[in-house]
């Protein structure tokens, strides 16, 4: 079905063009706060003013003069300095949920970002230790984006990168090989810069028992890479086994070593930058010319793309990997990035926007940091390992709904306070609780149909006249706003606009199932509200998986 605010702005347009006032290149559309404003409003007027030369509540009444006969619009109004108030027709409603009955799990895609080819990258921690509890929320947050995205038609490539040369990966490498002595009862310490964490020793222990060897008499350079090839693939393995418990599967693992460094990118866009006139040499370093691009770049100082020593920057094997990887594959490329990155992004746009990307076609989000509390009480989960929660004991304390469900119902760029005991119960406020609740008492009803022996024609013939009542009504109107809330969601790239709008609508539903009985004698009612209870488990179960969370059917 189309999108009913798509049918809408086909109406502003007719009665725009047929009023001789200017065409409209977009239309917005908002959901009243309050019934008596009606079901859908818009500001359309008030942006055409200027270019109208008239007031926007003369233009306001001319759009509702002129508008055309819609089945789905019962009345406009105009309000205010001129908003335009539309009014649907409940009969249309009711009839609009056979359309929602019938698409079923298609109820609610649509083709919004057809057409665009996505690289989406999340989560990429360092292979130098386990996954924490702020990788489990750029994990949900990176993998609902995937999802909505592809529910609109996009192609998204789904991306781990993983970060094995460098200064990171040389300090894991020494580190481990100082840990591989000490179990193998060799004096040896950790490096200046090395990782304390007893993740090592326990990743030693399994090193000794499957390979045993110091390899004393290599040479170091073959030690070094060694170890430090050994803890990368282990350390990898355990967040790929992770992340798959947690519902999250990468198209894509890419590694700097292997198709950056090794492919010679880096040296590459050296070439191409200097080329463009981008570069200049000082004092033996390589710098790129980011403060000449001006607001393009939003960077204050110059950035090294290479050292007095030789060495090619992280920032420019990056630029290399995003202008010859990701780009040479996809038109769009989105990074969730950590809060210690924000300093980090204006200096990648301008290089992006230097090598001829589009404005707009690299984006960086920031995902914030989390608060792990118990009963509103800081806590802290991890006490080997010091001062990190691990994304593990999360999950192995919550479970992978509560946690996925949980860090999708704020805003990816606030900061979040997760609640483990909210996560873990079983009532009202805990919100992943809430929702599925409603898609298990929806599936109860059916079962209780059939215990009872009554026979349910098939959904999509039951006359849905009998519905009325105005939560009802309000029920069906709900339903109608998730095509919209979909695409919005996505262009937006906020998925937790849907984990919120779900939670409305079990708010909705909830006291609707209490007061007004499904199952009764008035059979031609009751089939009504079976359909009607259908459609919006349906739509339940549609917008619980865009947020990659179950909808059981018992609870």
């Amino acid at each position: 079905m189309d999108d009913l605010t798509d049918r809408l702005t086909e109406g502003v347009r007719a009665a725009l063009a047929k009023a001789g006032l200017p065409e409209l290149e977009t239309c917005a559309w908002e959901i009243p706060r309050q019934a008596e404003h009606g079901d859908y409003a818009s500001n359309t007027a008030m942006t055409l003013a200027r270019a109208a030369r008239r007031p926007p509540r003369q233009i306001a009444d001319l759009i509702v003069a002129n508008f055309p006969p819609l089945a789905e619009v019962e009345r406009l109004e105009v309000a205010g300095p001129g908003f335009i108030n539309v009014f649907l027709a409940p009969a249309w409603c009711t009839g609009a949920l056979r359309d929602i009955l019938v698409a079923g799990a298609s109820y609610g895609r649509g083709r919004s970002e057809a057409g665009r080819r996505v690289r989406l990258e999340f989560v990429s921690a360092n292979p130098t230790g386990p996954l924490v509890i702020v990788n489990a929320r750029a994990a949900a947050v990176g993998d609902s984006l995937a999802r909505l995205l592809r529910a609109q038609g996009a192609e998204v490539t789904t991306e781990y990168y993983v970060n094995d040369a460098g200064n990171q990966f040389e300090a894991l490498a020494r580190s481990f090989e100082a840990r591989v002595a000490q179990e193998l009862g060799e004096p040896a310490t950790l490096p200046e810069n090395g990782y304390p964490g007893e993740y090592l020793i326990d990743l030693a222990q399994q090193y000794r028992y499957e390979s045993g060897a110091l390899l004393a008499d290599a040479p170091a350079r073959e030690r070094f890479e060694h170890f430090g090839r050994w803890a990368v693939a282990r350390m990898v393995e355990g967040q790929r086994r992770i992340l798959r418990d947690y519902g999250v599967e990468f198209d894509v693992w890419s590694s700097e070593q292997r198709d950056v460094r090794a492919a010679g990118l880096p040296e590459r866009v050296l070439a191409e930058l200097a080329a463009r006139g981008l570069t200049y040499e000082q004092e033996g370093a390589l710098w790129f010319r980011s403060t000449q691009l001006g607001e393009a770049s939003g960077d204050d100082k110059d950035r090294v793309l290479r050292r007095s020593n030789g060495e090619v920057t992280y920032f420019a094997v990056d630029v290399a990997y995003h202008h010859y990887v990701k780009f040479g594959r996809s038109d769009r490329v989105i990074n969730l990035f950590g809060p210690d990155h924000h300093g980090y992004v204006p200096r990648m746009r301008a290089a992006m926007q230097a090598l001829g990307h589009p404005p707009g076609s690299f984006e960086v989000l920031i995902v914030q940091l989390v608060t792990l509390l118990r009963d509103g009480q800081p806590v802290r989960m991890s006490k080997r390992r010091g001062e990190f929660v691990l994304m593990e004991e999360l999950l192995e304390e919550v479970g992978r709904d509560a946690a996925r469900f949980t860090f999708l119902t704020r805003r990816h760029d606030s900061p979040l306070e997760f609640d483990l005991a909210v996560a873990t119960r079983q009532t009202a406020d805990n919100p992943v609780y809430y929702v599925q609740y409603a898609h298990a008492r929806i599936c109860s009803i059916r079962k209780q149909a059939a215990e009872q022996g009554i026979a349910v024609p098939p959904l999509a013939e039951i006359d849905l006249g009998a519905l009325g009542e105005p939560e009802e009504l309000a029920l069906i109107k709900r339903l109608l706003q998730y095509p919209d809330l979909v695409r919005g969601a996505a262009r937006a790239l906020e998925p937790h606009r849907v984990a919120y709008w779900l939670q409305e609508l079990a708010g909705m539903f909830h006291p609707y199932y209490k007061t007004h009985r499904v199952i009764q004698d008035d059979r031609r009612l009751m089939l009504a509200r079976i359909a009607l209870c259908a459609a919006i488990g349906q739509v339940v179960r549609n917008g619980l998986g865009l947020l990659g969370v179950s909808a059981p059917e018992s609870m």
